[in-house]
């Protein structure tokens, strides 16, 4: 299958040499060309780790997002989520009915955001758009032109928008990633989100940490200590309920752990330390980085603001928010995903789940 991939950070570079590796024709694309300056010189990417060994051979790799996702069926968006809007502008005008397109992941609200950007400059044009709830891999680009995958999730759930795309997007993705599962609506993708707990919050928590060690310390096993982890429980509580006001199915975040490592423990704190896959991932190097100014606008902001529109309070997500701002220097509030954003933002609860459904 002829395969786009957009991004070619830590998850993108994995994927696109992943699937070279299991035979398939991938083009890679990112806006910056320093980051692709690594992989057009050496022609390969060197993957290691979890998902094989060997030397990928791309078919493009370029700056230009039109060559790119030409002739591609299957177009995975492997960006941070403030990417997203920039990408689906991008592409808006070169997009073919018959490309599916899969944000991995689209945090919150993102194939909402995609599509809504989409039809801004293509009103009459319906596109496939899908997003992953969370990346399929721990992986990381650990060289100009390698990337070392150290985990594979055993399920990660995916929907299209609208949810009666689903068996056309699940006829490809899966062609590629048996590990897909399908869920009803986007809803359910985006409210499952597991980054909006693991990432903003420890980096905050820690960081006088991160400042003093420049990130020299384990992210997961060291930096989610007792404490933090209670903080994390409170902002999946609010998850959960946010997703119970929208009628949507949700399973916390210890029991997502237990299904996708396969990992016991009582509580988010023992589960992570039990899980070896996060063993030698290290803390962000400083505080500019994407688990906040992602995570932040892309997962806590939706949720807040799908909090207010059921009616459901968010006080540790809001808190989060508000020391983030602090940091950052920024109104995540206003940057971030909001309902009008997203398309929403005149819709009752009943049109919405209509909307996705």
């Amino acid at each position: 299958m002829k395969i786009a991939v957009l991004g070619a950070g830590n998850g993108g570079v994995a994927m696109a040499a992943h699937m070279v590796l299991k035979g398939h024709a991938v083009s890679l694309y990112d806006k910056f060309p320093e980051v692709l300056a690594g992989i057009q010189k050496e022609g390969v990417i060197y993957l290691k780790g979890a998902g094989g060994e060997g030397k990928a051979v791309l078919e493009t790799v370029s700056t230009n997002i039109d060559e790119v996702i030409k002739d591609a069926e299957l177009v995975m968006v492997v960006t941070p989520a403030y990417a997203h809007l920039d990408i689906a502008q991008q592409m808006a005008l070169f997009m073919h009915s018959y490309q599916v397109v899969v944000l991995h992941p689209g945090r919150t609200g993102g194939a909402l955001e995609f599509r809504k950007a989409i039809q801004a400059l293509r009103p009459n044009f319906e596109p496939i758009i899908a997003e992953a709830q969370t990346l399929i891999y721990a992986s990381r680009r650990t060289g100009p032109a390698e990337a070392t995958i150290y985990g594979i999730k055993k399920r990660v759930t995916f929907a299209a928008l609208p949810g009666n795309y689903n068996p056309l997007v699940e006829s490809k993705l899966r062609t590629v990633f048996p590990e897909f599962v399908a869920v009803p609506n986007v809803l359910e993708t985006s409210l499952f989100n597991i980054g909006a707990i693991f990432h903003p919050t420890p980096c905050i928590l820690n960081s006088g940490r991160i400042e003093a060690t420049q990130g020299n310390f384990e992210y997961y096993h060291e930096g989610i200590t007792p404490a933090i982890a209670k903080v994390l429980e409170k902002i999946d509580e609010e998850r959960i309920m946010v997703a119970k006001g929208l009628g949507v199915f949700t399973k916390s975040t210890l029991e997502w752990l237990r299904e996708v490592y396969e990992v016991e423990g009582n509580d988010i704190y023992s589960a992570i330390q039990s899980n070896k896959v996060y063993s030698g991932i290290k803390a962000p190097g400083s505080l500019d980085t994407r688990y906040i100014s992602e995570d932040v606008p892309m997962s806590l902001v939706p949720i807040s603001e799908l909090g207010k529109m059921v009616g459901i309070p968010t006080p540790t997500i809001d808190h989060i928010i508000d020391l983030a701002n602090i940091l950052h220097n920024k109104d995540y509030r206003q940057d971030g995903r909001t309902l009008e954003r997203m398309g929403i933002a005149n819709l009752s609860i009943g049109e919405l789940k209509n909307f996705v459904s």
